[in-house]
This record gives structure tokens, sequence and C-alpha cells, in this order.
């Protein structure tokens, strides 16, 4: 079978029929074509053992054609050595899991595309992955870092003024990376402060903000954006220097560069969105409500960022109570 016809139609599937992100497609995509490679025709293989010591063919023999896959070599031994295999090469947790995953919705799609016979990855099992929640800021970095983001954008520079309503939106609104360089400006409601995003598998939500976001927002909207935008420019929300949609990449330069002249602990953008969940369940707010804030479809995915706010509950305990 080809294998790239073959990921091909898988790709399509995760798009259009699942409405997973274009992230999820290209990494789903990436684990599957790793587990593709391991299924190696046999005529591949012999043509291989049949080589010369240099490692070429035989003159009399063809070149292998690599880009095919011999599924019937997939069950479920298959798969668990290949999972192992990733796993002695030093995979973390949390990729084992997701690649695991992968190779569950391939297996699935490709028994009811008649692709195989039965769908051998029902009984994959793979690692939890690692729910310990990555660095966050303390409220005072976070201010520290907005208030570095602010003073740079006083000199009116509009990359300055997008760079600073940018991160004030991923903190205020707890939105993911993706989400904010999807967002559109008429995904914007400056009166009600409110953002409408676009969340994974395709589900739209929306996300308030406060007034210091306000602020900077209006900042740029008025002043940063017109100077960048062209008459080719797309109805994003943030551009680029050259008036395209801002990319994630750019955006996550930005948040460590930042980070190091604010002089707060690192961080990727996302790092951003942990802080904001964890500092609403310090702040009061109740689960569902950062549930709803951040997207999530399990509340047990919410749930991760008590565990931090219960540690800091207990240090402040043991710091405070004469008998703790």
């Amino acid at each position: 079978m080809d294998r790239d016809a073959l990921l091909d139609e898988f790709r399509r599937f995760l798009a259009v029929q699942r409405g997973l992100s274009e992230h999820t497609v290209r990494a789903y995509l990436a684990d599957v074509a790793n587990l593709l490679g391991t299924l190696v025709p046999d005529d591949v293989t012999g043509a291989e053992d049949e080589a010369g010591a240099d490692g070429s063919p035989p003159a009399d023999t063809p070149e292998p054609d690599r880009a095919q896959v011999d599924l019937a070599l997939l069950d479920l031994t298959a798969l668990r050595s290949w999972l192992a295999g990733q796993a002695a090469a030093g995979r973390s947790r949390s990729t084992l899991a997701r690649r695991a995953a992968a190779a569950r919705t391939f297996t699935t799609w490709a028994h009811r595309r008649g692709h195989l016979g039965a769908d051998v990855g029902l009984r994959l099992l793979s690692p939890r992955p690692d729910s310990r929640v990555p660095t966050i800021l303390a409220v005072g970095e976070a201010a520290d870092l907005l208030a570095t983001a602010g003073e740079l954008a006083e000199d009116g520079d509009p990359a300055h003024l997008r760079d600073w309503a940018a991160l004030e939106l991923l903190y205020a609104a707890g939105v993911r990376v993706s989400e904010l360089v999807g967002a559109d400006v008429a995904d914007v409601d400056r009166r009600e402060r409110t953002l409408r995003v676009l969340g994974k598998g395709a589900k739209e939500r929306v996300v308030p903000f406060g007034v210091p976001a306000a602020r900077a927002l209006d900042a740029w909207l008025d002043r940063g954006r017109p100077a960048l935008a062209t008459d080719t420019s797309p109805p994003a929300l943030f551009l680029g220097a050259r008036g395209g949609r801002l990319g994630v990449r750019a955006v996550r330069e930005r948040v460590h560069a930042l980070t190091a002249l604010a002089g707060v602990h690192d961080l990727a953008p996302h790092g951003l969105r942990h802080s904001a969940a964890t500092h609403l369940l310090d702040g009061g707010s109740d689960l569902r409500t950062v549930q709803e804030v951040l997207g999530h479809t399990s509340l047990a995915t919410t749930q991760r960022y008590t565990h931090v706010s219960a540690e800091r509950l207990r240090a402040a305990y043991a710091q405070a109570h004469p008998r703790a």
C-alpha cells in the first residue's frame, strides 16, 4: 500500500471529520508515519539482505520502493514493539501517550476503511501523561512581565504594542497561543471585553478579559495594527512585521524574550495560560468556571490546577499557623 496516499487519506479524516487542530493533525501524522516506517514489505527487506558490501543492491535488483507499507504486518505485538522502542529512545511519558493515542486512532480508522481486518490497537496501553503543571508565574511575576511589555510599548512601536496586547490576552483570557493567532479583529467585542476563539475540535467559545488587557488591545488596534496592515493583510487580530497573520513561533519567541527582560521565570506562551488558570483558582473561582474559560472538554483536565492551589495553601498554612 502506498504510504503517502494512506497518510493523506488519514490526514483528511483527522482534519475534516474529526475537526482536530492543525498542530494535532501534524503531530498525529508524524507519529503514524513513524509507525508505518516499521512496516516494511518483505521484498524491500529482501533486497536489503542481498545488497552488496557498500549497501547498494545487486545490479539486476530494482531499487526497492520504500513508499510502500505492508499493513498485514500491523498487529498488537508490532504496536507494542514500536512503542517500547520509543520508550527505549528516551521519549517522555506525554509523547508516548500521544503516540499511542495516534496509533489507536489510526488503527480504528484503518479498520473502518477496510485497510485492516481488525482494530489491532484496541488493547494498546500507554503510560499516563505527566499531569504536573509546568512552570507558572507568581501573581507578582505576571504583573512584572506585563508591566515590562507595557513600558516597551510606550515608544509607540507597532511591534511593541502588538506584543503588549498579545501577552495581556494570553494571561487575561487564558487562551492557547494557537487560538490567539487564529483570532480575527471581528472576534473582539471591545465594549463587552470578550474574545471569541476557536479551540480544539473546532469548538468555539467566548472568553472575557479585563481592563488592563482592554487598554493594551485598544492601543494595538487603534495605533499598532493600522501601521502594519497592508492591502493584502488578512483580517487577523495580530499581524506580523510584513502584514501577514502573526505565527505561533513569533509569539513564542517574544514571550521568551520578554520574560528574560522582565527577570521572571522563563516560560512559553502556554505557561501564561497555566498561570491564569492557577491564579483564577487561587482567587476563589470555581472549577467549572475555569473549565469554561480554558475550553477543557473534561473537568479532570482542569482539576490538575487544584493541586497547585492546594500546595500553595499548605505552604501558606505552614508559614503562618503557630501549630502547623
